[in-house]
C-alpha cells in the first residue's frame, strides 16, 4: 500500500465527544447524562464551531453508560429537530466490556460486564441511520484492574459490514497500531468504503500513548485519501488538537476526553469547541461547517 505525504491541514473540522460512558459523573459539575442534557449540549456544541457530535447516552437514574435504544432515540430527534445543522455521530462501541475474574477463577466474569456480539451493539444504529457511528477497530486492556475492550475480528468484519450495508460512515477508532493494521486489512478486503475516516486515539491506559512521534507514524501508514483525526486524553487534548492540524487531520474535542479548560476550572463543551476553534484559526486553518463536513468525508445527510 503506497504511503500519502501529508502537510497541515488548513480546511478543519472539528468534532465534540459530548458525554462519553466513563466514570465522570461525580468529577464534574455538570456531565450531561440526560438525553435532554446530552443533546442541548450537542447543539450547544455545534453552535461553537463542531460540525460533528459524537454521542454516547447514560442511563438517567444511574449516570452509567447505557445501550438503551430509546435513549438514543431521543437524543437524535432532540438534535434532529432543532434549528442547529450538526453531522451526527453515535458509538457503536458500548458492549465490549469483560471484565475478568479473579485469578483462580477467571472465567467468573465480573458483574460489570457487558459483552454481547457485533450485531447487538447496533441496534440503534440500525433504527437512527446517524450519518457517522463509531467502530472501535480491536481489543485491549483498559487501564488497570482487569477489564478488557473486545473487539475480535470477526467482530469487527461482520460489524463493519452491517454499517456498510446500513450506509452508515464508520468512523475508524484506533487505539493501538495493531488495531490500525487490522483495519488497513478490512479497507483491502472491501468492508470499508471509500474515503475511510479514522480516529486515532491516545492517552487511554493502556493503549497508545500521547506521543507526538507515535502520531507521526500511524499517520504515516493510512492509505491515500484517507480522511483522520486525532484525539488525546485530559491536559493532552489541545495539544493534539494542533498536532493533527500540523499533520493534515481533523480535531476532537469534548467532556468524553477531558473535563477542564484549564487547570482547576471545568469545562463545557461549546467552550472546549470554541478553545478549539482559535487554537485552528490561529494556525491559519478554517473551520468546516456540517455540509463541508459531509462534503469532505463522504457523507449521507440524514434526518
Amino acid at each position: 500500500m503506497a504511503l500519502a505525504y501529508r502537510t497541515m491541514n488548513t480546511d478543519v473540522i472539528i468534532t465534540c465527544a459530548v458525554t462519553g460512558a466513563g466514570d465522570t459523573v461525580g468529577r464534574h459539575p455538570a456531565i450531561p447524562v440526560t438525553p435532554e442534557q446530552i443533546a442541548d449540549s450537542a447543539i450547544d456544541a455545534a453552535k461553537a464551531g463542531a460540525a460533528i457530535v459524537h454521542c454516547h447516552v447514560r442511563d438517567p437514574a444511574t449516570g452509567k453508560g447505557a445501550r438503551d435504544v430509546s435513549l438514543y432515540r431521543e437524543v437524535v430527534a432532540r438534535i434532529r429537530d432543532s434549528d442547529t445543522d450538526v453531522v451526527i455521530n453515535l458509538t457503536s462501541g458500548m458492549g465490549g466490556d469483560l471484565f475478568i475474574g479473579p485469578d483462580e477463577t477467571p472465567t467468573e466474569f465480573g458483574a460489570e460486564t457487558d459483552l454481547v456480539g457485533a450485531l447487538e451493539r447496533l441496534p440503534h444504529v440500525e433504527e437512527l441511520l446517524p450519518e457517522i457511528c463509531s467502530l472501535d477497530c480491536g481489543s485491549y486492556n483498559f487501564g488497570e484492574g482487569s477489564l478488557v475492550y473486545v473487539s475480535t475480528p470477526d467482530m469487527l468484519r461482520r460489524g463493519a459490514k452491517r454499517i456498510q450495508e446500513l450506509g452508515v460512515k464508520p468512523e475508524l477508532e484506533i487505539f493501538d497500531s495493531g488495531q490500525l493494521s487490522f483495519t488497513l486489512k478490512m479497507i483491502e478486503e472491501g468492508l470499508i468504503d471509500d474515503p475511510p475516516l479514522f480516529q486515532l486515539c491516545f492517552g487511554i491506559a493502556w493503549a497508545a500513548p500521547a506521543e507526538v512521534g507515535v502520531l507521526k507514524s500511524w499517520v504515516d501508514l493510512l492509505p491515500p485519501g484517507a480522511n483522520f483525526t486525532a484525539f488525546a486524553i485530559s491536559r493532552d487534548q489541545m495539544p493534539f488538537a494542533a498536532q493533527s492540524v500540523l499533520l493534515g487531520g481533523h480535531v476532537r474535542v469534548g467532556l468524553e476526553d477531558n473535563l477542564y479548560l484549564s487547570r482547576g476550572v471545568y469545562a463545557t463543551n461549546a467552550q472546549l469547541v470554541e478553545r478549539a476553534r482559535q487554537i485552528v484559526e490561529l494556525m491559519g486553518a478554517r473551520v468546516l461547517g456540517p455540509d463541508e463536513a459531509r462534503a469532505k468525508f463522504g457523507l449521507v445527510k440524514r434526518g
